[in-house]
């Protein structure tokens, strides 16, 4: 009989779990305590258990954890960890240091089936989804990563805690929805890792049946891969506007269920002579004018075997103009990491 991943179960399933042992609901709490504690990673430490419950949890349960196979360092600061996981697939994570947080780019599936022509995730294909344990023990892994290296050492970029998470690593978080809300529930249970929601962002390249509930189960930040108001654009660039289409989109982020102080933020990926005219722009402008956000202009990053350039920092420019004179809160953010392959839509899973 295989044994359960404790890592897979919110505070409360863990509780139904220890229930079937005969124990209280705070037994369950205890475990849930003990699981998310830096270096934890067997029963015998979980001392104010007795031993003869820490035998039986160690012949039916688990505690998995993730060992970074490869971590590559970029001239930035930013720091890659490649994860092997027990089928031999390999996930990706980046942590975007700064200085005044650090913000760790989460994956939520090996490849991806979303096919955007500008991401080389895309090119994978899917693979499977990530489960609970595979989602939380990304950020476990860096956590303890930045809890053992010395702050002090030179060639150490990254110093503290991790501050933010952003859901924008390999995989469409919304297309594994179930196993998504788990790992919210335990990223911000306070028992968990205790990560407040508005420092945790969900991306989606737009599966508008779950953006609603999304909003309705996890109160985290939205953010939108728009790169096109034009539809005959989104289609040559996203295959998922085919099925889902830009208005079809928008007024999923009108009704979107937030509290009045959130926006939606958009993500714009800026490609040359496919979508940074001034016409694109002002088309921009005008389909958002009635929804709450903000957008981060994000000039496309190179990858080999991708058709698409960056513009010139002059039209970058011209174009966040525009935004701003419609009254826009507009953001040019050059992505981190480029040169280790860490940067927006250069994530593949390669160990190489």
């Amino acid at each position: 009989m295989s044994k359960t991943d404790l890592k897979n179960l919110t505070r409360l399933q863990l509780h139904d779990y220890v229930r079937d042992f005969g124990l209280s609901s705070f037994r369950g709490q205890q475990i849930f305590s003990w699981l998310y504690r830096p270096g934890v990673s067997t029963f015998t430490e979980m001392t104010d258990l007795s031993k003869e419950l820490r035998a039986t949890l160690d012949d039916q349960a688990l505690i998995s954890y993730l060992h970074p196979e490869k971590l590559e360092r970029s001239e930035d600061g930013t720091l890659k960890f490649a994860f092997r996981l027990d089928d031999g697939a390999v996930i990706e994570s980046v942590l975007i240091p700064e200085e005044d947080r650090n913000t760790l780019c989460v994956s939520s599936q090996v490849g991806c089936a979303m096919g955007c022509r500008f991401c080389l995730t895309g090119t994978m294909g899917l693979k499977r989804n990530l489960t609970p344990a595979e989602i939380v023990n990304q950020i476990c892994a860096v956590i303890d990563y930045l809890t053992k290296n010395d702050p002090t050492d030179q060639d150490h970029h990254a110093k503290g805690r991790v501050s933010n998470l952003v859901f924008m690593g390999m995989g469409e978080p919304l297309a594994n929805f179930e196993n998504l809300l788990t790992s919210l529930e335990i990223i911000m249970d306070q028992r968990g890792l205790d990560f407040s929601a508005r420092r945790v962002t969900v991306s989606t390249c737009g599966l508008v049946p779950r953006m609603h509930d999304l909003g309705e189960k996890a109160p985290v930040n939205l953010a939108v891969s728009l790169h096109s108001v034009n539809d005959q654009i989104r289609d040559q660039l996203m295959p998922i506007n085919k099925k889902y289409p830009v208005e079809v989109l928008l007024e999923a982020c009108r009704s979107y269920p937030m509290p009045q102080r959130k926006m939606i933020m958009f993500e714009y990926i800026l490609i040359k002579g496919v979508n940074d005219s001034d016409q694109d722009a002002r088309q921009l402008a005008a389909r958002l004018k009635d929804i709450r956000c903000k957008i981060n202009l994000l000039p496309m990053n190179s990858c080999p075997g991708l058709p698409y350039e960056r513009p010139a920092m002059a039209r970058i420019e011209a174009f966040q103009q525009i935004l701003w004179k419609a009254g826009y809160s507009v953001f040019i953010r050059f992505s981190r990491g480029s040169d280790i392959s860490a940067a927006c839509g250069q994530l593949a899973g390669k160990m190489s």
